[in-house]
């Protein structure tokens, strides 16, 4: 396993070692001691496993969770996703900054959200299954978003507007300026 550094603290890009030959591939996708070896074994457990499946040009996000937040380690198990994160942390010098990366199903790499930035993924290939594991279980009463067009953070989506697939939900998210002082993260250093 090798990790990846990215521009924003916190999230981590994490390669797992992919085995491979003419019969196809073997990874492990989650190994919890790899995790404690990164200094994540205490508070990171996952408790619930997700899966969805989407089709090119399908935006989902960005979301996050309330009460405590939910960290997530998300991999594209088929096809490919441009997986992007928003730092929603008060305090933070990155606060409403965003970082994208592609998750595919040839190299597998993952990508560990903490608490404290927003989540979504675009499906750039025909068809993508994103499957990811949460720290907290799914809550309705929770489950809060920000606009994935919000123009003050300006996320780069590689699909262009008239062939993005939003839900209603997500086409009516607030700006993060609606509701940051309402967010109850905090930036630790």
């Amino acid at each position: 396993m090798r990790i990846r550094p990215t521009r924003l603290d916190g999230p981590l890009l994490i390669e797992p070692a992919v085995h491979g030959d003419s019969r196809g591939f073997f990874v492990e996708t989650f190994r919890s001691g790899d995790l404690a070896a990164l200094g994540l074994g205490d508070g990171v457990t996952f408790v619930q496993d997700n899966h969805s499946r989407s089709a090119r040009g399908v935006v989902r996000g960005m979301h996050f969770a309330l009460t405590g937040g939910i960290a997530k380690l998300v991999r594209c198990a088929r096809g490919t996703i441009v997986d992007v994160i928003v730092d929603i942390r008060r305090g933070s010098p990155d606060f409403g900054s965003w970082e994208a990366f592609t998750l595919d199903d040839s190299t597998h790499a993952q990508l560990l959200v903490p608490v404290g930035f927003a989540h979504g993924f675009c499906v750039t290939s025909d068809v993508a299954d994103v499957c990811y594991k949460q720290t907290g279980y799914y809550d309705p009463a929770t489950d809060r978003g920000i606009a994935y067009d919000d123009p003050e953070i300006g996320i780069d989506w590689p699909i262009p507007p008239p062939d993005r697939i939003v839900s209603q939900r997500d086409a009516r998210g607030p700006l993060l300026s609606d509701v940051a002082a309402d967010l109850q993260f905090e930036y630790r250093t």
